[in-house]
C-alpha cells in the first residue's frame, strides 16, 4: 500500500481530486473501478468525488467513470494547426470515398477542410456547404460547383447556422456526406457542443446516402454536452489513430465503421 493512501480518506479527497483532473487531461476518461484500486478506497467514495467534480463542471460522468468535459469548443482559427498532418490522413482517406459526379455535403470545422483540400483532384461534383473557409477555396477548382448554404455566420466557426441553413440543406439530394463532431465519446458516440450543430449533422444523416463522421484524435474519449441524432445511422467515423480497445469496441456496438486513415 502507497503511503498516500494510507492517509485518512477525507483528508485525501484534494489529492484525489488533483489527480483525477490530471488522469483526465492524459487520458480523456477514467474509471470508478481504477480510480478505487489506485486510491484504495471504495467505489462509493470515488463516484462521490466523480460527483462534486461534475458539479463544479471540471469533468462529465459517464456510465462507469468520467470524461473531460467540453463546454464550449475553441474558434476555428485556434484549430486550424493542430494536428494538421492527422487531419490530411483524414482528408485523403474521405475524398477516396468520393467518386466524380456526386453531390457532396461538407460540414464546417478544419478536419471537414481538410477533406475539402484532398478533394481537389475530383471532377464533377457539386458541393453543399456552409463553410466559409470550404466554400471559398473549392469555388476555385476547375469542375466543383459550390452551393453556400444560407444563415446567420458564427463567427468563431467561421459557417452559417440555423433555421435557414436546416431548410437549405433539405433542398439537395446528397450522396455522400462528411461531418465534424466535438467528441468521440467514452461509451461510443459522436457528441456535440450545440443544439444547433447537433440538429444539423443528425439531420444531414438522415438526408445524405451515407454520412461518415472525420475526427481526429484529440476528439477521442472527450464528452461534449449533446447527442447528435440519427448517429448510429452513419456510415462509418473517421480518424487519424486507432482509439483505445474499450472506445472502439463502444463504436462498433453503435454500428457506424471505424476506418483509420493511413498517416503514410
Amino acid at each position: 500500500m502507497s503511503p498516500v493512501s494510507r492517509l485518512p480518506v477525507r483528508a485525501l479527497a484534494p489529492r484525489r481530486h488533483d489527480e483525477i483532473l490530471r488522469r483526465l487531461s492524459a487520458q480523456g476518461s477514467v474509471s470508478v473501478a481504477e480510480l478505487a484500486g489506485f486510491f484504495d478506497v471504495s467505489r462509493e467514495t470515488i463516484r462521490r468525488d466523480l460527483k462534486l467534480l461534475s458539479d463544479q463542471g471540471r469533468l462529465g460522468i459517464v456510465h462507469g467513470g468520467a470524461a473531460r468535459f467540453e463546454p464550449s469548443e475553441p474558434a476555428m482559427s485556434l484549430r486550424s494547426q493542430e494536428n494538421a498532418h492527422g487531419k490530411a490522413a483524414i482528408g485523403k482517406a474521405a475524398a477516396g470515398l468520393v467518386k466524380d459526379g456526386m453531390v457532396v455535403f461538407l460540414d464546417s470545422g478544419t478536419t471537414t477542410l481538410a477533406v475539402a483540400h484532398a478533394m481537389a483532384g475530383l471532377r464533377d461534383l457539386t458541393i453543399c456547404t456552409a463553410s466559409l473557409p470550404i466554400a471559398l477555396h473549392l469555388c476555385h477548382v476547375p469542375g466543383m460547383r459550390v452551393h453556400m448554404l444560407g444563415g446567420e455566420v458564427d463567427p468563431g466557426e467561421e459557417a452559417a447556422s440555423g433555421i435557414d441553413t436546416l431548410d437549405a440543406m433539405a433542398r439537395f439530394r446528397v450522396d455522400i456526406a462528411f461531418l465534424g463532431g466535438g467528441a468521440l465519446s467514452p461509451d461510443g458516440e459522436v457528441t456535440d457542443f450545440t443544439r444547433a450543430g447537433a440538429e444539423q449533422r443528425g439531420r444531414m444523416i438522415a438526408f445524405a446516402g451515407k454520412a461518415y463522421f472525420a475526427l481526429d484524435s484529440s476528439k477521442f474519449g472527450k464528452l461534449t454536452p449533446l447527442r447528435i441524432p440519427n448517429f448510429e445511422r452513419a456510415a462509418g467515423v473517421i480518424v487519424d489513430a486507432n482509439p483505445d480497445t474499450g472506445l472502439a469496441e463502444a463504436l462498433s456496438q453503435k454500428g457506424p465503421e471505424l476506418i483509420v486513415a493511413s498517416l503514410m
